[in-house]
């Protein structure tokens, strides 16, 4: 009874805010069919929140550890504090997090350009990596790339199962005889591509056999939007170095900027000299007054992409019904909280994008338009009314506006936001002849 009464009441709010009785007719068996899978994606929430509670407990994090510093920054007992709890939390030798990494493709180029030389070789081996880091590399000339600095690239693509080639893998690393590739990246999420995000295991299994071949190279991950998705991360299967951004799921919706690099200790002091200076490293860059937001942000995280993970769950199951090309499949195991929807169509992604727009607390009367981006070959739409500007564990949606128009849908910091953003985009399609809402599906 109380349930009910309670039901009523949210179908209530929900229309005062534009949700017509049409949609929550068609979203109403969906939500009922996931409440047990919710309760999974829960119970991980909270295995991994006490895996970062002992983080916290075993860095021995004090109040003094949230005073920041300024200046130099030297004997900031709370920056380095906070990299003992990532180092922890990711059973990494070090960590690197700093305010001073701007964002995700900051931390990753950081990680590629400190632990890269002259003359070596850099290796995907899950194909062509996300378009702001085709920069970085070189693969689009650009100011300052590894390829400027006498750094070569190579990438392996996937097979047409999204699985790993091994075999031209292999045939890479045999023969590379001079020993020119150092370090080998996967990409875990799949960026502006119709793939499969990977698992952890089969992170794993692609790093066993890189090493079998060539103990020497440095395996890297990307592990932007996968943090806390599953009960260990990359660097728990052989990874040297794992990368992310902070205004992604480990900032849990409260860090303002920041990235991370954890790892191997020297592989992590290669990227602070790279960072900072040589000879100064990890000593100086003050935290100012961050710290709190550092440390909240990564307790809260596990929660949060609980959050982000409901409703990419509910998108993938609401667009699915209305019969549109969606990746991951509703069923289907989640490795990142990004939900890829292929609307064929412009209209479709920009629908999409507007309705997560007016559903945002921030700029909800701010109708977005494709536009140029930096680091993009495309007109972009992205829809983030955040908190954090450009927040991507904030309820978010972009796309480039190029066939096959997919739309990339991430983030939501409470569940009721990330509902309510998908029923806004719903509503959209409805409302502008996009998509027929049959509540018998």
């Amino acid at each position: 009874m109380i349930n009910d009464t309670l039901q009523k009441k949210d179908d209530t709010a929900l229309k005062a805010l534009g949700i017509s009785e049409e949609v929550l007719a068609f979203a109403g068996p969906i939500l009922d069919s996931l409440k047990e899978r919710f309760q999974k994606i829960d119970d991980l929430a909270e295995y991994n929140q006490l895996r970062i509670i002992k983080a916290f407990q075993d860095a021995h994090i004090g109040e003094a550890s949230l005073k920041g510093t300024t200046g130099y920054g030297y004997d900031d007992i709370g920056r380095d504090g906070l990299e003992k709890v990532y180092s922890l939390y990711f059973h990494t030798e070090d960590a690197l997090v700093r305010p001073q990494i701007t964002c995700g493709t900051h931390a990753l180029a950081l990680a590629l350009m400190s632990n890269l030389r002259p003359g070596q070789t850099l290796m995907s081996i899950a194909g062509k990596p996300y378009d702001t880091l085709e920069e970085v590399i070189g693969i689009r000339p650009s100011r300052g790339s590894l390829a400027e600095y006498g750094i070569s690239y190579l990438q392996v693509d996937l097979l047409p199962d999204d699985s790993f080639d091994f075999n031209k893998i292999r045939k890479a690393l045999e023969e590379d005889t001079e020993h020119k590739i150092h370090l080998v990246t996967i990409q875990r999420s799949k960026g502006y591509q119709t793939r499969h995000t990977f698992s952890v295991d089969q992170i794993g299994e692609a790093i066993r056999f890189v090493k079998t071949y060539r103990p020497d190279v440095l395996c890297m991950v990307d592990n932007c939007y996968g943090e806390f998705t599953e009960d260990k991360e990359p660097s728990d299967v052989g990874a040297d170095m794992v990368v992310g951004s902070l205004i992604k799921n480990p900032g849990g919706g409260l860090a303002p900027i920041g990235g991370y690099i954890a790892g191997k200790k020297e592989c992590v002091a290669n990227a602070a000299v790279r960072l900072t200076s040589p000879g100064l490293g990890k000593e100086v860059g003050a935290s100012l007054d961050i710290l709190p937001q550092f440390f909240q942000g990564f307790f809260m995280g596990p929660i949060v992409t609980a959050s982000a993970l409901k409703g990419a769950i509910f998108a993938a199951s609401a667009y699915e019904n209305l019969g549109f090309s969606v990746l991951p499949g509703a069923d289907e195991q989640r490795h990142d909280i990004i939900q890829a929807i292929t609307f064929g169509s412009p209209e479709g992604v920009i629908a999409f994008c507007q309705g997560i727009q007016s559903a945002s607390p921030v700029d909800s009367f701010v109708a977005c338009e494709p536009a140029p981006m930096p680091g993009y070959d495309s007109d972009v739409i992205m829809a983030a009314g955040a908190f954090v500007s450009g927040s991507s564990i904030e309820l978010s949606a972009d796309g480039p506006i190029k066939p096959p128009y997919n739309v990339y849908f991430q983030g939501g910091l409470t569940w009721p936001h990330a509902k309510f953003g998908i029923l806004k985009t719903l509503q959209n399609m409805k409302d502008r002849g996009l998509a027929k809402l049959d509540a018998n599906h």
